[in-house]
């Protein structure tokens, strides 16, 4: 009798793990990272989020121009999350990186939710109305 319970109170356990793990809300995703040495020498040896946020936009343009700011950097032209990191390009094709995020939280922090969101399997959709409802309280946001 006490040999079964104790397989039934495993069982109970393993049943509750695997309905933790399952509700996550989505499959965990790897992020495309540019490489460092892809970035300025001022990004290179900046805090690591800050490195981090910006080898991502680098790697994934199509998702920060998603998302949007909201430190104000719309008066600046910028147009979304990702106009924080990069300007654009030059006639070979070479990044031209915007430093406007080397000295913005808000910017960083919502490229840091967008990658944690992004990781936990969440759509562009999800993170858009996070980020909207996070940071809203902080400025406009960009918008295309």
């Amino acid at each position: 009798m006490q040999i079964s319970r104790k397989l039934s109170v495993l069982l109970g356990i393993g049943l509750v793990v695997v309905v933790v793990a399952g509700c996550g809300g989505g499959s965990a995703v790897d992020l495309d990272m540019a490489s460092k040495s892809d970035l300025p020498s001022e990004v290179r040896s900046a805090p690591t989020t800050v490195r981090e946020s910006y080898q991502f936009a680098v790697a994934n343009p199509g998702v920060l121009e998603q998302v949007p700011c909201y430190c104000g950097c719309g008066a600046m032209g910028h147009t979304s999350n990702y106009s924080c990191y990069v300007e654009g390009t030059d006639a070979s094709g070479e990044t031209i990186f915007d430093g406007h995020a080397l000295g913005c939280s808000i910017c960083v922090d919502i490229t840091q939710d967008t990658m944690r969101l992004l990781k936990q399997g969440k759509s562009i959709a999800d993170i858009q109305v996070y980020v909207d409802q996070r940071y809203s309280q902080y400025g406009p946001p960009t918008r295309h």
